[in-house]
């Protein structure tokens, strides 16, 4: 299924969530064999555009988290979208990756890090889980899509997190790009 085609399908909330990421993805220029990560499942948006994409995707989330954020039916969406091959799912905890070092060539958080607990340990896994050269691309609403989500959805969100913050042990290097709902953090392990 073609992207506009999927968006028509998906509805206005992840029609507007793909209209910020996607752009971002397209300048990655990722190669099409590229291994890929998404921390968070949540609604499966991340891993949903990234499918449309023609990327393969392994994504996943606490299977003990019991938020209102967690366990939505992504699967749902994706078969609706038709990429649900392209996407895999195993549970994990951002802060204590099962994966092998130098495991992936990109991760991706969308909208996810203000919601683990120790933003800190999430983000030192996915440096210890990406490649020489590869990617950690943090998504966090900005303070209008904040006063939004609280507004329409979810009145205790919290607020959204500074990755760079997280990025004084590593010194990765990065580049912010600024949506109209998302500020993307785009971390690259250079050695």
């Amino acid at each position: 299924m073609d992207k506009i085609d999927a968006k028509k399908l998906l509805g206005g909330e992840f029609s507007l969530i793909f209209d910020n990421i996607d752009p971002i993805i397209q300048e990655l220029k990722l190669e099409k064999k590229s291994k890929i990560l998404d921390v968070g499942t949540g609604e499966g948006r991340m891993a949903i555009a990234l499918a449309l994409n023609d990327y393969h995707v392994l994504t996943g989330e606490l299977e003990s988290d019991e938020s209102k954020y967690a366990k939505k039916n992504w699967l749902k969406s994706a078969k609706k979208a038709e990429v649900d091959h392209l996407i895999t799912y195993t549970p994990f905890n951002a802060e204590k990756m099962p994966f092998e070092d130098k495991s992936f060539d990109v991760v991706f958080i969308s909208g996810a890090l203000h919601h683990i607990e120790d933003g800190q340990a999430a983000y030192n896994e996915s440096v210890r889980v990406i490649k020489n050269n590869g990617k950690i691309c943090i998504f966090e609403p900005n303070l209008r899509a904040v006063g939004v989500i609280r507004e329409k959805k979810f009145a205790d969100h919290p607020d959204a997190v500074d990755p760079r913050e997280y990025n004084s042990v590593h010194k990765l290097s990065l580049e912010i790009k600024k949506t109209s709902f998302y500020d993307a953090y785009i971390f690259q392990k250079v050695e």
